[in-house]
């Protein structure tokens, strides 16, 4: 099947080009601007033509399994809105980030985690969705759990992660504490309880992480730490192979990690609210200083385009450049180099966005050359959004 997307104002890897055109045969991107006929027409009437957005981290889908503190929601029903979650916000290949720590709360324990990474792994959508295993390496139990999932096939990238207080994120107990407390309702005894857990584990944790980066590799699955919060936990996870630094909390780590040629990653919720939720380094900070490769969408999947377009008058980026960190630049640090670009032979993931007033919204998505999310027509039955 072919089809030429044709009025498109295009975001090529290098330029943008105003009215121009694309053709997609059996899922690729076959021509650029090279006019011609012979296929069905498609008018994106001076629309911004993307590539598909892909998204490394984002926990989301947490979010709808349980929406509230042990309010347990079906697993496929959770993963079926997450994927068209994704489709209308443009993203045409999310991770998603599944956390195994233990019994702590809700669907973050390792029963329920583990049959959550299952159905997204089985329950193919409109999206090409894949699962970001998250280990917290002070929970020995989870590592057996992890290393099946991976023999099973269902991890596509492994991030370890450590949030015993003065690690990380959590540079304080209190700032620890207070987080638990208050988004899982969670007692002072029991956060004391949890952190003396962690603490009385960190000293195997070395070896769980070898041996878990060790399967992992073998099966070309990429790595990442989280929250890297120092030059020399960068150097450390790059003697096991690791790719990615995820939410690295201050520029020298950011820049030591960007050095070595670890994908950094960093949340555009970050970008867009101006600055970060947990009191960390802004992303912005790591744009401007040249040292920010990607951004992925955390916990809020419409903040990757908001944020790749809000990017040009926040940094001075060229467009171009701004659409790469949410598009060729994960889709490279995760080893997928079969897309992220509107370039000819790639998989043709697109995103067809609208400028609106100050929005900017995702009119259609394609997979693969296949239309999975439309929303034109909705804008022709609002008329309040169309005058704007």
């Amino acid at each position: 099947m072919s089809i030429r997307l044709v009025n498109a104002h295009l975001i090529l890897p290098d330029r943008e080009v105003a009215d121009g055109d694309l053709l997609i045969e059996d899922g690729r991107i076959a021509a650029i601007c090279a006019g011609g006929g012979g296929a069905r027409e498609l008018d994106c009437d001076g629309a911004l033509l993307l590539p598909g957005l892909v998204d490394l981290h984002c926990d989301a889908l947490e979010k709808e399994v349980e929406p509230r503190p042990k309010a347990l929601f079906p697993l496929d029903l959770a993963v079926a809105q997450a994927d068209r979650r994704s489709a209308l916000c443009g993203i045409t290949t999310p991770f998603h980030a599944i956390s195994f720590s233990g019994s702590e709360w809700g669907v973050r324990n390792d029963r329920l985690a583990g049959e959550l990474a299952r159905t997204v792994q089985r329950q193919r959508g409109l999206t090409d969705a894949r699962v970001h295993l998250r280990y917290e390496v002070t929970e020995p139990a989870c590592e057996p759990i992890i290393a099946g999932l991976i023999d099973e096939g269902a991890c596509d990238l492994l991030s370890f992660m450590d949030h015993t207080p003065g690690r990380g994120q959590f540079r304080t107990f209190e700032s620890y504490s207070a987080y638990f407390r208050g988004a899982h309702h969670t007692s002072e005894d029991e956060v004391v309880r949890m952190v003396a857990a962690k603490q009385a584990q960190q000293a195997g944790a070395p070896a769980r992480i070898a041996a878990l980066a060790a399967r992992a590799g073998a099966r070309g699955i990429a790595l990442a730490t989280h929250d890297d919060d120092s030059p020399e936990f960068v150097e450390a996870a790059a003697s096991i192979g690791v790719a990615m630094s995820e939410f690295p909390i201050n520029l020298p780590t950011t820049a030591a990690a960007h050095a070595r040629g670890i994908a950094t990653i960093l949340g555009a919720p970050n970008i867009v609210r101006g600055g970060s939720q947990s009191g960390n380094m802004r992303a912005l900070d790591a744009v401007l200083a040249g040292t920010c490769d990607c951004l992925c969408a955390d916990y809020h999947p419409p903040s990757m385009l908001a944020a790749a377009l809000a990017l040009p008058e926040l940094a001075g980026l060229p467009l171009p450049r701004a659409v790469a960190m949410v598009s060729a630049a994960p889709a490279r640090a995760a080893g997928l180099h079969d897309r992220g670009a509107l370039a000819t032979g790639l998989r043709a993931d697109l995103a067809l966005v609208r400028r609106r007033g100050t929005l900017a919204l995702v009119e259609l998505t394609m997979v693969a050359g296949r239309i999975v999310c439309d929303t034109r027509a909705a804008w022709e039955r609002e008329p309040a959004l169309a005058a704007s």
